[in-house]
């Protein structure tokens, strides 16, 4: 089977083959721990989760990290030297007000650790209701930047002995881009170009700091940061940048890794610094070869405001009655080099799309009768399906083959459950959030009812189970029967 994904790096649509196959090493940024994380986040966190499915589909063996950013990141982002204020000194204040009004989530604003491990609480809740698969191997593979900060520090050492960095007059370290011929690759932008990188740091009192304005800083000498680290250089704090190159190397084991992802905001100036400071550090020519992309999630077509009040996390629409299962469907099925757009219908197709594979697993489920079948790739179904995500993830056509299949005659129940048990493997919603508390077992007569057609069943009173489960479909319930019993939980749409 081909396949292929759009390379940033290349700007085409290139032949993809992992450097060590079966094993696939992959890194994609993740949140900066200082808020709760919207839609639009997990828009691109939701693409590396299906690529990730997608090549777990096709056999291979994915190693992926991901990456929590409690320090360095600054809140004007679009520099590559960085503005304004550390986003954790932000959300510091901001917790700090909240908790002079009685409602701060955390005992001491103060402690940046403390502010950093309720957000990143909170995101790895809405990681899990959304279905991504890294958020069940956090910590191990997501790490918190601070935890590797000598690992920068030695970066930093690498990058200075072989001139790629320098001390600045003001004791601040930064990578000199002039050193490295291939800035700018991936984003397209040229030395020339960048002369408003400086983040206002150009000169100090009158001195130069930079060598180029387009220089950006790989550690800052600051013993008023509210997180602040010994170094050669002074106490201080790392840039973000630096952050991302030392996580993949080290916890991926490569100097050279199969892909690195993010959203199109990462493009620059955050990737392409990563780039020159990790091939600056390792001597290589390339620090991922493949660079894959996600645009942008707008709501009802523009952009997200919280001023208009379209400023939306996971747990906002869930609190609009908004189920999980129906927003990672959502996200999973816009293709990732366009434009997402999140609407209410949308919201509800996806809802209803999820509802249909759910009867039909079920049905599958009932007809089989416990027998289980096994299949692969050469599967006609699967092999449309993985081809069509093969060719750069086109979601689109992967979903046209399914519900194409689904049309199709089913008389081998155990194997028509199987196909769509590999296919779910991707698209992860048949069983998202059935073991929540969303299930109807809370109710004693919906119980009564669930135990008495596992009851029927294992009498092989199929007609009556057939009834009992129809009384329940009819009063709105999706029914859920497996080696565990029956369940049964209020219908999404």
């Amino acid at each position: 089977m081909k396949i292929q994904f759009h390379n940033t790096l290349a700007g085409c649509i290139e032949p993809f083959e992992p450097i060590d196959p079966p094993n696939v090493y992959m890194y994609n940024c993740g949140p900066t721990v200082y808020d709760f994380a919207h839609v639009g986040n997990f828009r691109s966190f939701m693409i590396a989760d299906v690529l990730r499915r997608t090549l777990e589909l096709l056999g291979f063996h994915v190693h992926q990290v991901m990456n929590l950013t409690d320090v360095g990141h600054m809140t004007d982002d679009q520099l590559a030297d960085g503005g304004g204020e550390d986003k954790m000194v932000a959300a510091a204040k901001r917790l700090k007000q909240a908790k002079k009004q009685g409602v701060a989530p955390v005992d001491n604003p103060d402690d940046p650790y403390q502010v950093a491990q309720y957000y990143i609480d909170a995101f790895i809740e809405d990681a899990r209701l959304l279905g991504l698969k890294v958020s069940n191997e956090y910590p191990q593979n997501m790490p918190r930047a601070t935890q590797y900060i000598d690992g920068m520090q030695e970066m930093i050492k690498k990058l200075l002995a072989a001139k790629h960095a320098y001390i600045a007059s003001d004791g601040a370290v930064y990578y000199s881009v002039e050193s490295f011929s291939q800035y700018g690759q991936l984003s397209g932008n040229t030395i020339d170009r960048l002369r408003s990188g400086a983040g206002g740091r150009i000169t100090d009192e009158h001195q130069v700091v930079k060598r180029h304005p387009a220089d950006f800083l790989l550690w800052k000498p600051d013993a008023t940061h509210i997180m602040k680290w010994d170094s050669p250089w002074g106490a201080g704090y790392p840039n973000w940048h630096l952050e991302c190159s030392v996580m993949a190397t080290t916890l991926l084991g490569q100097d050279v890794i199969d892909i690195h992802m993010g959203g199109e905001d990462n493009i620059f100036p955050h990737h392409e610094c990563e780039i020159a400071q990790t091939c600056g550090a390792t001597g290589k020519e390339l620090f991922s070869r493949f660079w894959i992309h996600a645009r942008h999630l707008f709501i009802n077509g523009e952009k997200m405001s919280k001023s208009k009040g379209t400023f939306y996390t996971v747990r906002d629409l869930a609190a609009k009655g908004i189920s999980p299962v129906a927003v990672r469907m959502e996200l999973v099925k816009a293709p990732y080099r366009m434009n997402a757009n999140l609407t209410q219908q949308g919201l509800v197709d996806s809802a209803r799309t999820v509802q249909r594979l759910r009867d039909f697993s079920t049905d599958l489920d009932r007809r089989c009768d416990g027998a289980v079948a096994s299949v692969d790739l050469t599967h006609p179904a699967l092999e449309a399906f993985g081809s069509a995500l093969a060719d750069d993830l086109n979601i689109a056509a992967a979903m046209a083959s399914l519900f194409a299949w689904i049309q199709q005659d089913h008389s081998d129940a155990a194997e028509s459950l199987a196909v769509l048990r590999q296919m779910d493997r991707v698209l992860g919603v048949l069983d998202l959030g059935l073991a929540d508390n969303q299930e109807a077992g809370g109710d004693l007569e919906i119980a009564e009812t669930c135990a008495a057609i596992d009851q029927a069943r294992a009498q092989k009173e199929f007609e009556v189970a057939d009834n009992l489960r129809q009384q329940l479909v009819d009063a709105g319930y999706e029914v859920h029967t497996s080696k565990g019993g029956t369940t049964a939980r209020k219908k999404l749409a």
